[in-house]
């Protein structure tokens, strides 16, 4: 499969959108796509209470760490990573074996990272990743979050933090590197939501970014990259994956959703963001074996925390 390297996986513009949403709509065999709801007979309501589980088994037989690749382009798609000042603090939802925290902490000495995931087998993959490819790391830390269904703990945004009320905070103290105290931090500078709101059961969605818009701090970015809609991976399923419209579950029990740019949108400004970037990303890939091209649409974008007034 060939691509003009790393740097083409982020803003591409290889084809437009309506040229793949053109192809879908055109070919019978992939009509079940198309669906409303109504006419899916399976509901995601049956798989909402097992989302940890399947991500538990699935980071348990990926345990050496080599099913993702390192996100090194996130740098470039979200520059901010690199150019924030000092004592910025990062929270990464999702976090899975650590290809996104990686290249945030080689890339930016800046950053506190808090990483979080639904499956303590991710973080234990998350941190022996780090250590093999950082002699040295105090900036990271870890710790166990479903956030579909369960608050952010207080230490990282307080009451006060959560209801932008003033609130003064002198640091935190941490007994280890997964079990922190009570003390808040003050919320945080950036919420990265990278390939993780795709695997939220639809119906939770709202509640879970409204969780990342708690703890952000007033100004505070949230950077959003996720599947979209007529991806190739979403041309892949069979009808009888379908469990909803957009919303698919895998032969391991993951669930995957793809987005259009009006849902995205209208997720994360009904939870009060404001909308600073949105867009398609569209790349064209090769397969020479098989003499097919191959079309991935992910969707790019940030949303800022409104400041105070």
């Amino acid at each position: 499969m060939e691509k003009g390297g790393e740097a083409g996986e982020y803003h591409s513009k290889d084809f437009e959108w309506e040229f793949v949403k053109n192809l879908v709509e055109n070919d019978p065999s992939l009509s079940h796509h198309l669906q409303e709801p109504h006419l899916v007979d399976s509901s995601s309501s049956s798989f909402s209470s097992s989302v940890s589980k399947p991500w538990q088994d699935f980071h348990s037989r990926h345990s050496s760490g080599k099913f993702f690749k390192e996100r090194r382009y996130l740098l470039k798609e979200f520059p901010e990573l690199v150019l924030c000042g000092e004592n910025t603090k990062l929270l990464e939802v999702g976090c899975g074996n650590g290809s996104t925290v990686l290249p945030v902490l080689r890339g930016s000495k800046n950053i506190t990272v808090y990483a979080c995931d639904c499956s303590s087998e991710a973080l234990v993959r998350t941190k022996e990743n780090i250590n093999r490819a950082i002699a040295t790391v105090d900036n990271f830390h870890s710790f166990t979050c479903d956030f579909s269904t369960s608050a952010f703990p207080n230490w990282l945004a307080c009451h006060h933090c959560r209801h932008n009320k003033h609130c003064h905070h002198s640091g935190f103290r941490e007994s280890d590197d997964t079990s922190l105290n009570e003390h808040c931090i003050g919320g945080v500078d950036f919420v990265t939501l990278i390939f993780t709101l795709s695997a939220v059961p639809k119906e939770r969605m709202p509640r879970a970014i409204k969780e990342c818009f708690a703890v952000l701090k007033p100004g505070g970015l949230l950077l959003f990259r996720d599947y979209g809609l007529y991806d190739m991976t979403m041309l892949r399923f069979e009808p009888e994956k379908c469990i909803g419209f957009r919303e698919y579950v895998r032969s391991d029990g993951t669930l995957s959703y793809f987005f259009c740019l009006d849902t995205v949108k209208r997720l994360f400004t009904d939870a009060g963001f404001i909308e600073v970037e949105l867009e398609n990303c569209c790349v064209k890939a090769v397969n020479r074996r098989k003499n097919k091209n191959m079309y991935r649409i992910w969707v790019h974008g940030k949303f800022q925390k409104p400041f105070l007034k």
